[in-house]
C-alpha cells in the first residue's frame, strides 16, 4: 500500500491535503454537502461535539458511517474533547468525569492512571480512535479564563507526573492520547477561542513551568501533541505557537525530540482566525512542521483549507515536502494504534459500577 508516494500530480495533492484535516460536523447525522467533500476529499479524521451527540448508540453508529464514507485503506481517525469536569462532550449514561483537578488532588498515580485508561475504554466504545486528552498545562495564572481545573495542577512536577500516568493509561486502553496545549496554555489570561493570548516569559521560566508536564507526556510515549494558539514573544515576537517554527521544530521537534502528529488547535479559534489570511496560516504552520489542521465546524472553511493545502503544494515544493511528511507521520499513527487494535468494548461499558467508582473517588478525596 502507498498512500504517501513522492509523486507531483493533482490527485496526489489533493489526498494529501484531504489527509491532513480532522473536521467538524454540523448536526447529529450527516447532510449532503458533508458527504459530497468527504467523499472527495476524504479528510484523515473527525471530530464530534456534544451538538452531534444524542445518545451513546447513535454516537457509535455516526462514528461508524463516518469510517464506511472513506477506503478502508485510508482509515479516518475519529477523534472527540473528552477530558472530564467542563469539558465532556458525551455525558450520562457515559461516565461524568470529575475535573482533573480533582484526580490530581488525590495524589495517586496508579489512579490516575486508572481513570485514564477507562476514559480511553469508554471512548473507544463510542467508536472514537483519540481522545484529545489529557490537558498537559499548568494551572500557573488564577485569572486564567479557559484552564483552570482542567489542569491536575498548578505545580509543574506534579502535573507532569499526572500527565504520564494518564497517557499510559489511556494509551494502554488502545485510546490514542493528546497532550495539550504546547508549550502551554496554562499562564494565559484571555481564552483564545475570542482572542490571541500572549504570555510575557523568558525562556528558562518557560523552561521551568510550561515544559515539564509535554516533556513527560513525550517520555511515556504520548502519540499526538495539540498546538497553542498562544503567543510566547521571547521565543518568537511575530507568531502564536501553531504558526512558529522556533516553537514547534525547535523547541518540540528538535529539543525534546518529538517524532509524533501535531494536531494545530481549531482554524476557527478567533486567536487566529482573521488575523492572518488562511494561507499564510497553513503555510507557516505547515514549516512549523503542524501535520493535521482541526477545523471543528464551519464546512466553508474546510473547504478553503483543503483547496488552500492543494495549492500550497503547487506553488512551493518545500510545501509538498511537508505535506508528504505530515501524512506520512499520520499513516503511522494509523499503523501504531489501527492495526491489530484490541476490540471495540461494548457499550454497556459506558457508565459501569468500575467507572463509577472511579469517578467517585475524586469526589470525594480530591474536590477543590
Amino acid at each position: 500500500m502507498n498512500i504517501v508516494g513522492i509523486t507531483t500530480s493533482t490527485a496526489d495533492r489533493k489526498r494529501r491535503a484531504g489527509q491532513r484535516l480532522i473536521i467538524g460536523l454540523a448536526g447529529t447525522s450527516l447532510n449532503e454537502q458533508e458527504r459530497a467533500f468527504i467523499r472527495e476529499a476524504r479528510p484523515g479524521g473527525f471530530i464530534l461535539f456534544a451538538r452531534n451527540v444524542e445518545d451513546p448508540a447513535q454516537v457509535r453508529e455516526l462514528n461508524r458511517e463516518l469510517s464506511s464514507l472513506l477506503p478502508s485503506d485510508l482509515p479516518p481517525i475519529r477523534c472527540v474533547d473528552q477530558e472530564g469536569g467542563r469539558v465532556q462532550r458525551v455525558k450520562a449514561p457515559a461516565t461524568v468525569w470529575p475535573p482533573m483537578r480533582w484526580v490530581g488532588n488525590v495524589g495517586d498515580l496508579a489512579y490516575t492512571r486508572a481513570v485514564g485508561a477507562a476514559l480511553g475504554v469508554e471512548v473507544r466504545a463510542l467508536g472514537f480512535d483519540l481522545d484529545f486528552a489529557p490537558d498537559a498545562d499548568v494551572d500557573s495564572n488564577p485569572r486564567n479564563p479557559i484552564i483552570g481545573d482542567r489542569a491536575f495542577s498548578s505545580d509543574p512536577r506534579t502535573t507532569a507526573a499526572h500527565v504520564a500516568a494518564f497517557v499510559g493509561g489511556m494509551q494502554g486502553a488502545g485510546c490514542i492520547a493528546c497532550a495539550k496545549h504546547f508549550p502551554g496554555h496554562g499562564d494565559t489570561a484571555t481564552d483564545s477561542h475570542l482572542e490571541l493570548p500572549v504570555v510575557e516569559k523568558d525562556p528558562p521560566d518557560i523552561d521551568e513551568v510550561e515544559i515539564p508536564p509535554f516533556r513527560s507526556a513525550l517520555e511515556a510515549g504520548v502519540a499526538t501533541v495539540m498546538t497553542a494558539h498562544v503567543l510566547y514573544p521571547t521565543l518568537d515576537e511575530t507568531y502564536p505557537a501553531t504558526m512558529s517554527p522556533a516553537i514547534l521544530d525547535g523547541l518540540l521537534r528538535r529539543k525534546l525530540r518529538f517524532p509524533g502528529v501535531i494536531i494545530s488547535d481549531d482554524l476557527e479559534m478567533k486567536a487566529v482566525r482573521g488575523k492572518w489570511p488562511l494561507e499564510e496560516q497553513l503555510s507557516r504552520a505547515s514549516s512549523a512542521t503542524v501535520d493535521v489542521f482541526l477545523a471543528c465546524k464551519d464546512l466553508g472553511l474546510v473547504v478553503d483549507a483543503w483547496e488552500t493545502l492543494i495549492r500550497l503544494q503547487e506553488q512551493d515544493k518545500r510545501q509538498e515536502d511537508a505535506a508528504i511528511d505530515g501524512v506520512r507521520r499520520w499513516h503511522a499513527l494509523r499503523q501504531r494504534f489501527l492495526t491489530g487494535a484490541p476490540p471495540v468494548p461494548d457499550l454497556s461499558v459506558l457508565g459501569c459500577p468500575a467507572h463509577l467508582d472511579l469517578a467517585m473517588r475524586a469526589r470525594v478525596e480530591g474536590m477543590a
